[in-house]
């Protein structure tokens, strides 16, 4: 199946879809990880560029691995396959592959501007990752919620450590569906800003997302505890003292006791990981709490199908 132009969407950010379109890629995406095989082939022909200019290892895999379940054609495009390298605009490269691909999967960690630009000539353009917003990992996520819990609605999140994209799309994710509620805990300074925060709440209510600059002795009760690698993408850190600044929001045992109420919490991470860091390999592992982190990289597939599926017109 490849679908015309006019059902050809673009998957570039929660906060540009309505509840009801990220409900769909959700229920599309469970679907997926719980019998694949159901898809088989429901994308046949479909012609999909990878376009991977930032390191991946679950993210490529996953996309890769969806796309072969669904039937498509894939190629993988570096930062040294596209003449991006050379000073090309993103603009000019979207009008190149508008003749030729079907479907564009992107991995910058650059802004989301150039994916808007490829978008704008090749209408099937997901965000695999951009400096802003980590949309499909949102996706997995919420369906290793939903495994779990058998629905997320209601359901209160904490996330430690600093923002970055993965935070701004659970954020997001937290907002368009009926969660209750997500408490960021950051350094100062490190965290959503207070127009950010605004703005995040305007799409749901006051209060849904909260921003703390410390872990408190006696945190608010959450049914998940989320964390996500400190040094996102390998970033070079200009503050010489940065670990001191995150040791506090280091996630063990002890912190998911901190946050857990009449039942305990689970644990999440995006991965990859730096044990010993942003988490303890007890926590990471489910030794000594319930870890939905392997729920997680699997759903990594599903999120992948549902995006390839909903970009090309549904299922």
């Amino acid at each position: 199946m490849v679908a015309g132009d006019s059902n050809r969407r673009p998957l570039l950010s929660l906060r540009e879809l309505s509840a009801e379109d990220i409900s769909e890629i959700g229920d599309i995406a469970y679907r997926f990880g719980q019998a694949p095989q159901e898809f088989t082939g429901a994308l046949d022909r479909t012609r999909v560029g990878m376009v991977f200019t930032a390191p991946s290892t679950r993210t490529r895999i996953s996309f890769w691995c969806a796309a072969l379940t669904l039937g498509c054609d894939v190629l993988h495009l570096g930062p040294a396959d596209l003449q991006l390298s050379t000073g090309e605009t993103w603009s000019d490269t979207g009008l190149m592959l508008a003749n030729y691909l079907d479907v564009v999967v992107a991995r910058t960690n650059g802004p989301q501007r150039e994916l808007a630009e490829l978008a704008a000539h090749v209408p099937a353009t997901i965000n695999a990752l951009t400096y802003e917003e980590h949309p499909t990992q949102a996706i997995a996520d919420l369906c290793a919620l939903r495994e779990h819990f058998g629905d997320i609605e209601n359901l209160r999140l904490a996330y430690l450590g600093g923002v970055n994209n993965t935070a701004r799309a659970l954020a997001l994710l937290v907002c368009k569906l009926p969660f209750a509620s997500l408490d960021v805990y950051s350094p100062v300074g490190l965290g959503f800003s207070a127009e950010e925060i605004k703005s995040l709440n305007a799409v749901s209510g006051e209060g849904v997302v909260r921003q703390h600059d410390e872990v408190p002795a006696s945190a608010n009760p959450v049914d998940a505890v989320y964390t996500a690698r400190w040094n996102s993408m390998s970033e070079t850190q200009q503050d010489r003292d940065w670990l001191s600044r995150y040791a506090p929001f280091s996630v063990t045992t002890e912190t998911v006791k901190r946050f857990s109420g009449s039942t305990e919490a689970v644990f999440m991470h995006d991965l990859p990981a730096v044990r010993g860091q942003e988490v303890t390999s007890d926590v990471l592992d489910g030794a000594s709490v319930t870890s939905l982190v392997r729920r997680q990289a699997h759903y990594k597939e599903s999120a992948a199908a549902s995006a390839l599926l909903w970009s090309m017109g549904g299922f």
